[in-house]
This record gives structure tokens, sequence and C-alpha cells, in this order.
């Protein structure tokens, strides 16, 4: 009896592993790019984790990362205000993703649906992928992010980002099985190889790490400046995360939206990303990508996310992990991220499309008009621009203008009353 336990013990290990393995490619890329420390990340993807099955009593089998939402946000914060009081913005996001479920809590979604209805959200989500365009082009062509500098010679680094990118999507379409949910791992070790051979890999880093470190932690300052700025883009994550409950409890046969409820989901989610911004750490979100890896096991127990957890916690303390993590060259990343900035905006259209956003009447067609030239071409108005005020932006117009409204609602309220 008890090798049959620990038998079964490390059947979920293992598949953790694999979970993690799937969530892992997107969960370090984030932090790389917008200059936080991955071994942190790390951490706060595992201890966000853990709080969310506290909070929905591990029922549900989804593991919580870093949030590619936020990049754009991110790096225009640490821009304007320092990473300390972006940190702050981060905190509030979370907050206000604490706010939204006690609002459901006690008046369900209806509010939801008119304030945040698919022509609001769709547009919004694709600013938050063709605005961080730049940034991929700069960094597979060898600069940084913001273009400023040259790190790697054009030459070198356009071959090797565009390999990456091949890969990537190579990886992504033909591939079998649960390698088809790991392209980035592919995209990943394919430029670094490359990048070894071309000599661009700095090791003295990783040579000089220690084998076991604590994470770089860094705690945050709160401005009112950093929070406005930040708590708008918190919108199309929560939306998100919605639709990831959604498919999960397709996937799994079982209706999460009320047992264990929206709001607490929404609750989980909110801790997840205050206690990691608290940390140092990026903001969390329910990783579709893990979602396709349990539909495609058919391993619905939430225990494996619990170890998927585990695991990148004692990860996060292999100090030369993190410094391998961080030799990464820029070209590399930059050729995936050609890829995956792109999906993001194809999310949000895909959100338009779905929901039949009817483009030919005037109030939608505004609204998405407005939304996508303030967001991509970065209007300023007050302290809120980008993401941020394109948010606030679209919200408003789809609660002054005339005319239908659309409601992104009826698959919640189908799988409520069911």
């Amino acid at each position: 009896m008890q090798d049959t336990t620990n038998n079964a013990v490390w059947r979920q290990a293992l598949a953790g592993s694999q979970m993690l393995l799937v969530a892992f490619g997107a969960l370090v890329l984030m932090p790389l790019i917008t200059g936080l420390d991955p071994n942190v990340a790390l951490f706060t993807a595992g201890f966000g984790t853990l709080i969310f099955h506290v909070v929905t009593g591990g029922q549900i089998p989804i593991f919580l990362a870093s949030s590619f939402a936020f990049i754009a946000p991110i790096l225009a914060a640490k821009t304007k205000f320092g990473l300390e009081q972006t940190l702050g913005g981060l905190v509030a996001a979370g907050i206000l993703y604490i706010l939204l479920s006690g609002l459901i809590r006690l008046r369900g979604t209806g509010f939801l649906h008119r304030l945040l209805p698919p022509v609001v959200i769709g547009p919004v989500i694709m600013v938050i992928g063709l605005s961080l365009a730049p940034v991929a082009v700069h960094m597979a062509s060898g600069r940084a992010g913001d273009g400023s500098i040259e790190l790697v010679p054009y030459d070198t680094a356009i071959l090797i980002s565009m390999i990456s990118l091949l890969v990537t999507v190579i990886a992504a379409v033909w591939a079998k099985g649960i390698f088809r949910l790991i392209p980035i791992m592919f995209g990943v070790m394919t430029g670094y190889s490359l990048s070894v051979v071309a000599g661009i890999v700095d090791f003295s880093t990783i040579a000089a790490a220690p084998w076991f470190a604590l994470p770089n932690f860094v705690a945050p300052e709160f401005g009112w400046s950093a929070i406005l700025f930040m708590i708008p883009v918190a919108i199309a994550p929560a939306i998100e995360h919605i639709g990831d409950v959604l498919a999960i409890g397709n996937v799994t046969g079982r209706n999460y939206l009320k047992n264990p409820g929206l709001h607490r989901t929404l609750l989980g989610d909110g801790l997840a990303t205050s206690s990691a911004a608290l940390l140092g750490g990026p903001p969390n979100t329910t990783y579709s990508e893990v979602t396709g890896a349990v539909m495609l096991t058919r391993n619905f127990n939430p225990r494996i996310m619990i170890w998927a957890a585990v695991i990148a916690i004692a990860l996060a303390f292999i100090g030369k992990f993190g410094a391998a993590l961080q030799s990464i060259p820029v070209p590399v990343m930059g050729g995936i991220l050609c890829l995956l900035f792109g999906s993001i905006a194809v999310v949000g259209l895909n959100t338009l499309i779905r929901h039949q956003v009817d483009l030919s009447e005037a109030r939608n067609l505004v609204i998405v008009a407005v939304t996508l030239v303030f967001g991509i071409g970065g209007m300023v108005l007050g302290h809120m621009e980008g993401i941020a005020l394109c948010a606030v932006v679209a919200i408003g117009l789809n609660l002054v203008l005339p005319g239908e409204r659309e409601s992104w609602g009826k698959a919640i309220h189908e799988q409520q009353t069911n």
C-alpha cells in the first residue's frame, strides 16, 4: 500500500514538472524582456499558484505565471517612475482583481457584461500586442528593446533571430503531442546554441554565480501616478482570466464558475498578482498553454499544479540557473517575440470575431478605431497614456455612445445556469 502511494506521488511530481516545462518558456521570457529577475519570477509564479489553489480549495488544474499583457506598461512605467513604483502599481492592479471579485460576489457578472464587452476588450488586447511590435523588431535586429544601442551586430543578430523564429513556428505548427505546447523552448534552445557558436554568449556571469542564492527580491514603493497608470491595464488580463477559467471548465467537464465560483478564482489571481509585485516579480495570470497540456494528457488532478509550483520555487534558489537564463542573447528573444506579440494581437482580433462584433455599426467602429490609434500611437492625456489610456477611453466610449451594446457574457451565463 505504501509503495502504491509513493508511486502515485512520484507520478504527480513528474506530471507537475511536465506542466512547468510547458509554462517555462513564457514564464521566464517576460521578466527577461522587462528587466525583472527570472528567479524571482519563478518563485512568485510558484507562490502565486499555491495562493490560488488555497483560495479556490485546490479544485482547478491551473498554473499561474508571468503575464505578457503587462510587458509594455512595465517597460513604460519603469522609464517614468522607476522599478519600485512600477511594482507598487502592479500591487494595485492585483487589488483591482480583488475588488472585481467582491463585486461579482455581491452583484453577479451582469455589470461586467455592460462595462467590459468584446468591443472594449478586443481592441485593448490588440493594442497590448501591436504596441510591443517595435520592441520585438529592435531585439531581433540585435538592439536593446528601445532601439537605443546595438548589442549584437545586425548580420549575426538577424540570422539568429530568424532561425529562432522559424524553429518556434515549426514546433507550434508541426510538432506532435506535448512538444507542440513548448515551441518557445525549442526556439530558445536553438537560438542559444547558435549564439554559443557565434560567440555572443557571456559565460562569465554563469561561472561567477553561486549554485544556491536567494532570488533578488525587491520591495515596491507606492505613488499615485504609477498606480493610476497601471490599474486600467489590469482590465484586459482580468477578462482573459475569465476566458481561461471557462476553457479549463470545458476541458475537464466541470463548472468552475459555480464551484468554486468566479469570485474566488479572480480573488486567487488578484492575491497572486499583488503578492508577486510585493516581492519584485511580474504579475501572474492563468496560462492557457497549461490548459492545453491538461487537455492533451487528460490529467485533471489539481495536485499536479501544486507540484509544478513547488518545483518552480525550488528552481528559484539556484543562482546559476538564473544567470544562465539572463545570458540568453537579445536576438534569440527578439525572434520569438515577433511571433508572441503578434499572437497577443490576434487574441484581441479573435475576441471581436468570436463574439460577432458588427464593425459596420458606427458606435462599434468608433470604439475600436479610437482605441487602436490612442493605444498604438501612444496618446498622452494627463497622467495616462498608451494601453492604460486606451482602456479607459474604450470603456468610456462604450458607456456614452448611443446604440445597442454588445454582450460577451452569454458563455458565462450559460455555464452559471447549467
